[in-house]
Order: C-alpha cells, then structure tokens, then sequence
C-alpha cells in the first residue's frame, strides 16, 4: 500500500498518515514551527507518499482579524510548497468533498457541535488512536483518501 498523509492546515490542524502496509494510522497535532514541517515531510519522502491537504478558501470567522486569513494561507502554501520541493504528489480535497463522501452531514446542521461530531467519527473509524480535535480532521481526511481519493 502506498503511504498517504492526510493534512489539516492551520496552527490548530493535524497530520495523518499509514504505514506501508496500511496497518498502522499515525497522528500528530500540526508541527509548531516550518523547520519541524519541513523534517516531517524530509522524514517521510523517501517513501514516495502522496499528500492529500485540505483545500480550504480564505475568511476570516467571527472576531477574527484579516491576519488570521493570510497567516492561514501562509501555511497551507508552505505545506503544499515543501511537498512539492521534496517530490511529494499533491492531491487537494475541498472540506465539502470529503465531508459529504463520507457522509458527515454539515455544519450548518451540528452548529458549535460540529468539531465534537467530527473527533466521535473519527473515533469511530479510528478505535486505536489517540483522536484529539487537532487530529480529527486529519484523520477523516486520511480515511477519505483510502476510501475515495483514487491515489496510484
């Protein structure tokens, strides 16, 4: 099996991603800083993974300023730059993609229980690992990728 990493960007996001054989699920809340990004994806290179990262338009939610929007931005295209750089394929996935293919409902409909209703999914999927609200996305991601992302 090949490796995928499933990532959601942001200072609150996480990454996920299998083991060679598709046994084993690992997860980690978003690395702090863009060195530990960079050894991250330098660490796992070698493997010739394919990375599947969120694709997520920019806004700014409520009381948040307009910083907010572009150090997100800042980070999903350095993400996306360094897997490019190592030679990583890059698959994006809007949120509304894999949310509905997995049949999660929406937002709209779980309003502030949304992320909660989120990390019990991927609970669910994920009975051996430690699923945080950091991680949850990623995890869900990485499950929709196996399941539907059409990764060679």
């Amino acid at each position: 099996m090949k490796i995928i990493i499933a990532v959601d960007p942001g200072a609150s996001g996480g990454i996920s991603w299998n083991d060679i054989t598709g046994t084993r699920i690992t997860s980690i809340p978003m690395p702090a800083t863009e060195g530990d990004i960079v050894a991250f994806f330098t660490m796992l290179a070698p493997s010739h993974p394919t990375l599947v990262i969120e694709q997520v338009g920019g806004f700014a939610g409520k009381g948040q300023p307009g910083s907010a929007m572009f150090n997100f931005g800042m980070g999903f295209g350095f993400i996306k730059g360094v897997a490019q750089a190592l030679k990583v394929q890059v698959i994006l996935v809007r949120p509304q993609q894999w949310q509905k293919d997995l049949s999660l409902g929406n937002k709209k409909s779980y309003e502030k229980k949304w992320k909660n209703h989120l990390k019990e999914r991927a609970q669910q999927l994920f009975p051996h690992s430690n699923v945080t609200l950091k991680t949850a996305d990623s995890l869900l991601i990485l499950h929709w990728a196996i399941k539907f992302g059409k990764i060679l």
